[in-house]
């Protein structure tokens, strides 16, 4: 089977390719089409799909208040008011629908209807978020750390307590996971301020990630200890020289190196 690379401009995505996208009828492949979906026209051809056509007037007046529209809100936007409209209309086939799309952007949506449940308990939440983190699709994967961020910055230890048995997951994608929502900078997303001036806290998610066989995980880890080196340089240098002390691998030495850029360009 041929594998789509994908077209690197908006205008360069073949107009048969645009149209499959926002029917659903196919996965994005890269950030570019990610971007280029129109989310509104995927979400009524997805409703009229389901029989569910008058969800997306209500959805519709809720993304028409979103003041700058980009990516990540849209998302947030369509799969909370659709989590809402299905407990409004006591719909739970459509949420099993949604996580179970073929199309990404749908499971996206799906991500941001879990964390809408606010009758779930924390570790409820991870565990409905779990099969999202290790989805195929790297867009899914993305979009589930950033959903659930809001709940792991105001209930953060007991974040940190689920999350440091994810890193023992055999799935490079739940390590990662772990390792990415946390961050304390991250990217696109609202900061942990703790975890920017305590990054220990999260020591026990951090500290067996030291030699992760993973590139995936590798770069998490780097770009976490990069995020703390900003604010707290001292841990952070500490950290990796205890690191190389306890393992001489590549991949110890490139989370290291990773981990350095920033304070290695101010020395």
């Amino acid at each position: 089977m041929t594998v789509r690379k994908g077209a690197r401009t908006l205008k360069d995505i073949p107009a048969d390719i645009l149209q499959q996208l926002n029917t659903g009828q196919i996965e994005s492949v890269n950030l570019m089409e990610c971007l280029a979906i129109d989310q509104q026209v995927l979400l009524q051809q997805v409703l009229k799909q389901q029989q569910r056509e008058h969800y997306f007037s209500e959805i519709q007046q809720q993304i028409e208040q979103i003041k700058k529209p980009t990516f990540n809100s849209l998302n947030a936007t369509i799969g909370k008011t659709l989590f809402q409209l299905s407990q409004q209309y006591q719909d739970h086939e459509c949420l099993t629908i949604l996580k179970n799309h073929p199309a990404d952007t749908v499971r996206n949506w799906s991500c941001y209807s879990v964390v809408e449940n606010h009758q779930l308990s924390l570790a409820e939440r991870f565990q409905q978020i779990y099969p999202l983190a290790a989805d195929h699709h790297f867009g899914v994967r993305e979009v589930a750390w950033m959903a659930i961020r809001p709940c792991i910055i105001q209930q953060l230890n007991d974040s940190i307590e689920i999350l440091a048995a994810w890193i023992k997951d055999d799935d490079a994608n739940i390590r990662r996971f772990a390792s990415e929502a946390t961050r304390p900078r991250g990217v696109w997303c609202h900061h942990i301020d703790a975890l920017k001036q305590q990054p220990e806290l999260a020591l026990s998610i951090l500290q067996p990630l030291y030699a992760d066989p993973a590139k995936y995980v590798q770069d998490s880890v780097g770009n976490w200890l990069n995020d703390a080196s900003k604010t707290q340089p001292e841990f952070v240098l500490k950290l990796c020289e205890q690191w190389q002390q306890q393992s001489e691998s590549k991949a110890t030495q490139y989370i290291v190196k990773k981990a350095l850029r920033t304070l290695n360009k101010t020395s």
